[in-house]
């Protein structure tokens, strides 16, 4: 009975946000809306980060490299080619799909450090490929590029917040299901699992792809949001620890949990930007302080500590 009280209680509190998000442009000014946009992009690339580290167990420190892979996938498809927008997210999508699964097939035969050691140099790879080819790419410079989605703050706010609320859905459901049973299981004790008869391999190999569709896809979004694309923005190792550090903030191994921690890692470090370049350390602090008292992060404050979220 205190189970499914507490089940519908969080379920009612999740609903309210988002009635609050979807009101949010009727009060709130461009500038706000601009900062939650990229918020939301955030949050997808921690969810799907989540999948694969909260529930399989696999550090992947390049989560960059499927985002870089989207954005640049559709960038580059809509400047040099100068295919139209959704056509151009959809390359950018099968391209970070192709590469994501290309990477994980002979990474994930790799254990404890060494598949993170892996996905790690595939961003180093991309970002020196990004530099050789820069009379395409751009370079550091970046890549403009031709169309955006809307002009408008609204419609990038409500794509950025449509998109989020979708991908949640999906990668929610895939880890309730048993599916994310399994996925568990192997990342608890792979030899357990795979002595009842799982393969192990398959379902890693599975929530590895699934990241990697959502990750490009957003990646490949942001670009259209943002107008450009440059590896400061998709693609160097700040922003994986940006992702890093919105999963762990907000919840590892709740999906919903890092939607929080994107909020609360882009918000703050808005807020704090006065301070200049001591903002990133005051919001690294906050962060620390977070996880020391609330080691289970902003989603273990509205469920039971080691419960499915």
């Amino acid at each position: 009975m205190q189970l499914k009280h507490l089940i519908h209680w969080r379920s009612t509190l999740v609903l309210l946000a988002l009635i609050v998000l979807i009101l949010m442009p009727l009060g709130a000014s461009g500038y706000v809306l601009g900062v939650l946009t990229v918020a939301f992009y955030l949050a997808v690339y921690a969810m799907s980060w989540d999948l694969l580290f909260g529930y399989a167990g696999e550090v992947n420190f390049g989560p960059t490299f499927l985002v870089g892979l989207g954005a640049y996938g559709a960038g580059l498809s809509n400047s040099v080619f100068s295919i139209p927008v959704w056509p151009s997210v959809a390359i950018g999508t099968f391209l970070a799909l192709v590469g994501g699964l290309v990477l994980a097939g002979p990474a994930l035969r790799l254990r404890g450090p060494y598949f993170g050691l892996v996905t790690l140099v595939a961003v180093i790879l991309l970002e020196k490929m990004i530099g050789l080819f820069s009379s395409y790419t751009g370079g550091e410079i970046g890549l403009t590029i031709m169309d955006v989605l809307t002009i408008s703050n609204v419609g990038n706010f409500y794509y950025a917040l449509g998109f989020m609320v979708i991908a949640a859905i999906a990668l929610r459901t895939v880890a309730r299901s048993s599916i994310g049973l399994i996925l568990e299981a192997s990342g608890q004790d792979p030899v357990a699992t795979e002595a009842l008869g799982f393969n192990v391999t398959k379902y890693k190999l599975f929530a590895f792809a699934l990241s990697a569709l959502f990750s490009g896809m957003a990646g490949a979004l942001m670009v259209f949001y943002l107008g450009s694309a440059s590896p400061g923005t998709v693609v160097t190792v700040f922003v994986t620890i940006q992702i890093i550090i919105a999963t762990i903030v907000g919840g590892r191994r709740t999906i919903l949990g890092p939607i929080l921690g994107a909020i609360f890692l882009i918000v703050a470090g808005e807020v704090l930007r006065p301070l200049g370049q001591l903002s990133n350390a005051v919001v690294a602090l906050i962060a620390l302080l977070l996880l020391l008292f609330a080691p289970n992060g902003f989603a273990g404050l509205f469920a039971r500590s080691g419960g499915r979220a």
